[in-house]
């Protein structure tokens, strides 16, 4: 996918958590990106390669917070 993500990016990813959401806010990035859901606030930390294979969509920042 090859694209820049940004803290506080929300992530909507393939696959849906347990609690039902599948969006996610990014809150540290590196080779691994740390993902907070949206829903529960559960924080998981991925290796780069597995996030960007499973994001479906980015929802950029400064849309957010309109």
């Amino acid at each position: 996918m090859d694209k820049e993500y940004k803290l506080g990016d929300i992530a909507e990813m393939k696959k849906v958590h347990p609690c039902g959401n599948n969006k996610w806010k990014i809150i540290r990035l590196g080779a691994d990106i740390k993902l907070k859901c949206i829903k529960c606030d559960r924080i998981v930390m991925l290796t780069r390669v597995k996030f960007e294979r499973g994001v479906k969509k980015i929802y950029d920042a400064d849309e957010n917070s309109k």
